[in-house]
C-alpha cells in the first residue's frame, strides 16, 4: 500500500486493511478526483467514471465488510422521504411507457437517468467515500487543470482538437464539462476549510489556512475565468446563482432556505403555464439584449410543450417522448403555430420536460423529493447550509432553462457534487 498522505488518510478514515480493499478504496477516489479531466477529454464521460468509481467503493466495501453491511445501508437510503420519493418517480416512468409513442427510445433514456442514481447510492452505501481535506485538495488541482486546459483549447480555436480530427470541433462543446467544474467547484470549496480550526498548534494551523486560502482562491478564479471564456450561457447562470444564494444563506439563512423553496415549489407548479408567464411578462427588448442566449426560441419551446402539457395533465405523453414528441399523437393538439417547436429534442427546461412526460404525478413526486432535500438542511448552520442551498438553488436554476433532464453526464456531475458536499461535512446526529 502507498504511504502516500492520501493513502494514509483512506487506512486511517476506515476499517478496509492496507490490502486490496485499500487500494480499490484508493482507486474510487482517483476516479472521482480525475473527473473534471475525464470531462474535458470527452464531455460526456461523468457516467462511465461514476460506475467505475462505484464498482471500486463498492468491491472495498464487500471485501471489508461483507455484502450484507452495504445492502442494509441502501435499504436505509432507499426509506428515507427523498429515497422513496425517486424510486416512486422512477417506477412511474416506466408506467408512462406504456402510453408513449415510442417505448424503446424513452426505456434507453430511463436507463441513461437511472444508472447515475445507482451508481452514487452505490458509493453511498459502500460507507468507504469520506474525503477530507486531501483529497480535496486533489480535486481542487483537477478543477484547476480542467479550468485551464479548457481556456487554452478556447484561445487556440480549438486547434489541438482539429489537428488530431477528434471530437466536434466547437467551442459549445466545452458547455458540460464548464457546468460540472461549477458545481465540483461549489462543493469542494468547504472541504478545503474542513481540517482549519482552533484544534491544531498555531504553526500547523497557519500552514492549514494559508494552503486553504491558496486552494480556494486557485480554484475560485480558475473555474470563473473558464465558465466566462466558455460559450455556456447556463454556466454563467448557474454561477451567479450559486454566488447570490451562498452569500444571503451566510448573512440570512432562514430566509435563503424559505427564498428558494418557495422559487423551487413555484417553478414546479407553474410550469405548465410558465411559456404563457414568461411571453407576457418580458419586454422585446430584453430579448433583443439576451439574444446570444436564445431567449425568444427558448420562451417559443415553453409555449409549445406547455399546450402538449395542457392537453395530457395528468398521465403526460410517456417518459422520454420529449425527443420526438412532434411525432407523437399529443402534437395534433398543440396549435399549428407552435408545432414546429416540438422537434427541438426537448423542452430545455427539466419541470416542463417532467410535465409533459410523466404528467402531476411525476411532477408532483419530484416536488416532493426536492422539498424534502430542502427541509432537510433546516436545523444547519449558516456556514453548512450555504453551499449546500447554492448548490441545489444553481443546479435547478440551470435545470429549469437549459439542457435535457435526464441526460446521463448531467446527473453523473450532479450525484458526484452531492456526494462530495455531504459526505466531506458530516452531520452529528443527522440532518
Amino acid at each position: 500500500m502507498s504511504s502516500s498522505p492520501l493513502s494514509r488518510q483512506i487506512l486511517r478514515a476506515g476499517s478496509a486493511p492496507a490490502s486490496w480493499s485499500g487500494r480499490l478504496t484508493t482507486l474510487g477516489y482517483a476516479l472521482l478526483a480525475a473527473l473534471p479531466l475525464a470531462m474535458w477529454i470527452a464531455n460526456r464521460s461523468a457516467p462511465l467514471v461514476l460506475g467505475m468509481a462505484a464498482a471500486a467503493f463498492t468491491a472495498a466495501s464487500v471485501m471489508a465488510d461483507g455484502w450484507r453491511a452495504p445492502l442494509r445501508r441502501l435499504l436505509d437510503i432507499l426509506r428515507s422521504p427523498v429515497g422513496f420519493a425517486i424510486c416512486a418517480f422512477l417506477l412511474w416512468s416506466l408506467v408512462t411507457l406504456a402510453w408513449s409513442h415510442r417505448p424503446a427510445q424513452g426505456l434507453r433514456m430511463w436507463g441513461e437517468l437511472v444508472l447515475p442514481l445507482l451508481f452514487g447510492l452505490a458509493i453511498t452505501a459502500s460507507d468507504r467515500f469520506r474525503p477530507g481535506v486531501t483529497l480535496s485538495r486533489a480535486l481542487a488541482l483537477s478543477l484547476v487543470a480542467a479550468s485551464v486546459l479548457i481556456m487554452v483549447e478556447l484561445g487556440s480555436g480549438l486547434s489541438q482538437r482539429i489537428m488530431l480530427g477528434v471530437g466536434k470541433q466547437y467551442g459549445f462543446v466545452f458547455n458540460r464539462p464548464a457546468l460540472t467544474c461549477l458545481f465540483l467547484a461549489g462543493a469542494v470549496l468547504p472541504g478545503l476549510w474542513s481540517h482549519v480550526g482552533p484544534n491544531r498548534h498555531v504553526g500547523a494551523n497557519r500552514r492549514d489556512r494559508l494552503l486553504a486560502w491558496l486552494s480556494t482562491g486557485l480554484v475560485v478564479v480558475a473555474v470563473i475565468a473558464m465558465i466566462f471564456a466558455s460559450d455556456s450561457g447556463a454556466a454563467k447562470l448557474g454561477l451567479a446563482i450559486l454566488i447570490a444564494v451562498w452569500v444571503v444563506a451566510q448573512l440570512l439563512p432562514r430566509l435563503a432556505l424559505w427564498a428558494v423553496m418557495l422559487g423551487f415549489v413555484l417553478t414546479m407548479a407553474l410550469s405548465p403555464v410558465i411559456g404563457r408567464l414568461a411571453d407576457a411578462a418580458f419586454p422585446p427588448s430584453l430579448y433583443t439584449e439576451l439574444q446570444e442566449a436564445h431567449s425568444r426560441e427558448r420562451v417559443d419551446i415553453w409555449l409549445s410543450f406547455g399546450e402538449a402539457i395542457r392537453a395530457r395533465p395528468l398521465l403526460g405523453s410517456g417518459f422520454g417522448t420529449s425527443a420526438a414528441l412532434d411525432s407523437h399523437p399529443v402534437a395534433l393538439a398543440v396549435s399549428e403555430a407552435h408545432r414546429p417547436m416540438l422537434a427541438v429534442g426537448h423542452p430545455h427546461s427539466a419541470p416542463i420536460q417532467a410535465w409533459v412526460e410523466t404528467g402531476a404525478p411525476g411532477a408532483a413526486v419530484l416536488a416532493f423529493a426536492g422539498v424534502a432535500c430542502l427541509w432537510r438542511l433546516r436545523r444547519l448552520p449558516a456556514s453548512r447550509l450555504a453551499p449546500r442551498l447554492a448548490l441545489f438553488a444553481s443546479a435547478f436554476g440551470v435545470a429549469s432553462v437549459a439542457h435535457g433532464a435526464w441526460q446521463g453526464w448531467w446527473i453523473a456531475a450532479l450525484t458526484v457534487a452531492a456526494l462530495w458536499l455531504y459526505a466531506a461535512l458530516p452531520e452529528p446526529g443527522g440532518e
